[in-house]
């Protein structure tokens, strides 16, 4: 039998079915977990939404504890979580170690925030209230690419708000989620908390059923658009946090050789497979050859192997359908511009790519107008910044952005015109629990992070009451 359970009602549980979980390092099966059926799915909401009054009930600091409680366990078992997470997931493992760590971080961060009643108006004719409510049962769909961080994103907040939870991961990383279920099982109240996975056959049923209150998806815009269209049908509340083609614009004041640095680890971080990572770049014609020099030097002393390999900066695409989805564009970018480094499949197993730079390319070319959400970045010249600008917001896209120059008034005149929810000044993947986070556009629907992704788990409830 596998070594993991699902997580319902408060007991750890075997699958109705059994799958294999793919190590994207050497395409061996890694481990067997259970795979739930419709209705251990229906099952796990059922007790999640049995467990929610009393749960709302609960007072808040109580909540809270528990909430900080998983945090101090998952601290405690840190190592093997990181491990386990680069076996599954292929990030090298201090990548891995670090998502585990900022993990912890956000849970201990977000569970800070209160929920205190706010007074709008007292006086001679009326008081007004505002209070904020739990909304009832909400799933929580995690992508593959951060099985455990993301899970950290929404879990602190829709617990604290007092609503139960399942979560489903993503079929090809379910396995630190599991894990951090059965650490959940022995905090939290039996229902709280539910752990369901499947094949991607699961979704439409969680996302219309007319049991959950909530839906807070993270993955790509096409799956996102079915998400909000499963909701509809009974209006669920949504936090969609969507895909991205995020823009770096450097500006011919910049140091090519500093800004290509920053440009590299915001481009290729997780093997370029993050939501918000660079995704084009539009260098000024004076730097041009300079940055795409630099940043062909950089991608060729990247080392990539086994995220469990020691030196290994670079690991494998974390499943077959992406490196399929990457390898074509792999194949158009040959014609549709020059690659000055990588362009090479690893023959060997393992969904391998090399970090690959392309320059000579232009609007137009799939690898520009797409997200790639992989080791592949495109360089394209302009001439003028405003153009720059206009072309990076042609996108339906508009997630983040970033803007590299040495003139912090030249930049900002730009930052403020360029649309995407998150835009950087001379760096990119600088985020955090207290700054929100949500996209512009077809990039995503609600806010994480902060006091305002906090409310997103809440219901407002006005109580308006005469005086006199």
């Amino acid at each position: 039998m596998p070594d993991y359970k699902l997580l319902i009602g408060g007991r750890l549980v075997d699958g109705d079915d059994v799958m294999g979980i793919i190590n994207p390092a050497t395409e061996e099966v890694l481990a067997f977990c259970p795979r739930a059926s419709a209705g251990q799915l229906d099952a796990a909401i059922m007790a999640a939404k049995e467990a929610f009054p009393a749960w709302a009930r609960t007072p808040i600091a109580e909540r809270r504890a528990m909430i900080l409680a998983l945090a101090d366990c998952m601290e405690i078992h840190a190592e093997s979580l990181a491990r386990l997470l680069t076996q599954e997931q292929g990030k090298p493992l201090s990548e891995a170690t670090a998502e585990i760590a900022y993990s912890i971080a956000f849970i201990r961060q977000l569970a800070t925030h209160d929920l205190p009643v706010q007074v709008l108006e007292d006086n001679d004719s009326r008081r007004v209230e505002l209070h904020r409510r739990p909304l009832g049962v909400v799933g929580a769909i995690i992508p593959w690419n951060f099985p455990v961080l993301i899970v950290a994103f929404k879990l602190p907040f829709a617990l604290l708000a007092g609503n139960t939870l399942l979560i489903k991961p993503a079929p090809t990383t379910p396995l630190s989620t599991l894990r951090m279920g059965e650490m959940m099982a022995g905090i939290f109240p039996p229902g709280v908390i539910n752990i369901i996975t499947d094949q991607n056959d699961l979704g439409a049923r969680l996302t219309t059923h007319p049991d959950v209150a909530k839906i807070s998806f993270t993955g790509s815009t096409e799956t996102g658009r079915k998400v909000m269209a499963g909701a509809a049908a009974s209006i669920k509340r949504l936090t969609l946090e969507l895909g991205g083609n995020d823009a770096a614009i450097v500006l011919p004041d910049a140091d090519p050789v500093k800004a290509a640095s920053g440009i590299f680890g915001g481009a290729f971080m997780n093997a370029g497979q993050v939501c918000l990572a660079i995704k084009r770049v539009y260098a000024h014609a004076d730097i041009y050859d300079a940055l795409c020099v630099e940043l062909a030097r950089i991608a060729e002393e990247a080392v990539v192997d086994d995220g469990l390999k020691q030196g290994a900066q670079i690991g494998p695409l974390q499943n077959r359908a992406q490196y399929d989805k990457v390898r074509a564009l792999l194949e158009t970018a040959r014609s549709d511009g020059t690659i000055i480094a990588g362009g090479e499949v690893l023959d060997r197993p393992g969904y391998f790519i090399r970090p690959t730079i392309v320059r000579d390319i232009s609007d137009g070319a799939r690898l520009v107008d797409e997200e790639q959400f992989g080791p592949i970045l495109p360089i394209i010249r302009y001439d003028d910044p405003d153009d720059a600008l206009a072309r990076a917001n042609a996108s339906d896209m508009g997630l983040g952005g970033s803007i590299w120059s040495s003139d912090r008034d030249v930049a900002h005149d730009l930052a403020m015109r360029m649309e995407a929810g998150t835009v950087w000044i001379n760096k990119h993947l600088d985020f955090g629990p207290t700054v929100p986070f949500g996209g512009a556009k077809q990039s995503g629907l609600g806010v994480e992070f902060a006091e305002e992704g906090f409310h997103e788990f809440t219901q407002i409830h006005v109580i308006n009451e005469a005086k006199g």
